[in-house]
């Protein structure tokens, strides 16, 4: 299997003297359910310090809105505003959806879902909204019809559960399960763990040679969703397609974490955050 070597493509990110905020894309994070709301923030930071132009947080739960006032630039919604998911998205005007990061998996989680998948537009889907694919055949059917591909990051329990098959089963054959998960929902896919895997719809399989044990823990997948959403905003502008920038994304969420240990900072006790700020100085070289 190649190698991810996807850095040079970061090169296209370049901004000129004249560049504006609307050149870099607005990201919309959508999640943050009770006691869940760390997670949406986590992926707004990292889409923020990734170069999205606007960050955009739709918040699940309304108590915890403003959870983040040290990042005024993160603008935060509270969904209960929204009656209706779609026209929320319509009113947002959102160049990218990122969807799962402290979701849930209850019926309001499930609406927001089912407005990002017929939304028009490119869209990141992770965590709880990947076990929600998995418990409900409409809204697996709904990614699958979409006019074009989403890109999906499940680590291995969440990729079983799609696949109907075992963690075991996942991590006994990575290869063959990138290909499946591709297959299975017709997107681009990014299995996640040591040597992350990315694929998607005619594209050969690349293997991330980067990383380290200091990854594994809680918010780790947060900061790469919100890297991803960012990256791929920005793409639209300067000719990043959504697999080009899932495969820069993933190097560069990578590549920050080894530069960090290699500097002290972990792998014990390395942090998510820690992670989000060195993607910043990955990207810009």
């Amino acid at each position: 299997m190649k190698a991810l070597d996807a850095l040079p493509l970061a090169r296209r990110l370049v901004r000129r003297p004249e560049a504006h905020k609307g050149d870099s894309g607005k990201v919309l994070l959508i999640g943050g359910a009770p006691t869940m709301a760390g997670a949406l923030v986590l992926a707004g930071r990292a889409a923020l310090y990734s170069g999205a132009g606007y960050t955009v947080l739709l918040m699940l739960d309304e108590a915890s809105a403003h959870v983040v006032p040290e990042q005024p630039e993160l603008m935060v919604h509270a969904a209960a505003r929204y009656p209706d998911p779609a026209q929320a998205l319509a009113s947002i005007a959102p160049d990218v959806v990122a969807i799962g990061p402290g979701l849930g998996l209850d019926e309001v989680a499930q609406r927001w879902l089912e407005a990002a998948l017929a939304w028009d537009g490119r869209l990141v889907i992770d965590a709880d909204a990947l076990t929600l694919l998995a418990m409900h055949p409409h809204l697996l059917d709904a990614l699958r019809q979409r006019p074009q591909p989403a890109a999906l990051t499940p680590h291995p329990g969440e990729a079983a559960r799609l696949l109907s098959t075992t963690n075991h089963a996942i991590q006994a054959d990575r290869a063959q399960a990138l290909r499946a998960l591709v297959a299975h929902t017709d997107c681009i896919a990014v299995l996640k763990g040591q040597h992350s895997l990315v694929g998607g719809p005619g594209q050969a399989p690349q293997q991330c040679m980067d990383g380290n044990p200091g990854m594994a823990v809680g918010g780790m997948g947060d900061v790469l969703t919100g890297c991803l959403a960012a990256l791929a905003a920005q793409g639209l502008r300067h000719h990043l397609t959504l697999f080009e920038a899932t495969c820069l994304a993933v190097q560069a969420h990578a590549l920050a974490a080894d530069r960090l240990v290699a500097q002290g900072v972990g792998p014990v006790g390395l942090t998510p955050m820690e992670v989000a700020l060195e993607i910043r100085r990955v990207i810009n070289g």
